[in-house]
């Protein structure tokens, strides 16, 4: 399997990992909890397969900063969190920021 879809995999199950923790109610929830346990455990093990392919930087920048960005968006949709020109902005800096990684490691 291609290293992007192993590194897109590891986002998708850390962002599910994640949704998991909100709905959870710290943890008192064992189905919830159940599936922050896996799915953590899942997104490390396919995080650690891509780390044999690509370097660590690169790969880390891009797990937790679509991962952050991806949960910020599901927060905005799914529980009406606030959104405003600074969140926007601090967002893009981060994609930004993971995209000029990316960039750097491939010259």
């Amino acid at each position: 399997m291609s290293a992007w879809l192993l590194l897109l995999a590891a986002i998708a199950t850390e962002v599910v990992g994640t949704v998991a923790l909100r709905v959870s109610d710290g943890f008192s929830r064992p189905l919830p909890a159940a599936v922050v346990v896996v799915m953590y455990g899942l997104s490390f093990w396919l995080l650690a397969l891509v780390l044999q392919r690509f370097a660590i930087g690169t790969a880390y920048a891009v797990w937790a900063g679509l991962g952050t960005a991806t949960i910020a968006a599901v927060g905005v949709l799914a529980w009406d969190e606030p959104v405003n020109a600074l969140k926007l902005a601090s967002l893009a800096l981060v994609i930004a920021g993971v995209v000029g990684l990316e960039l750097a490691g491939s010259s």
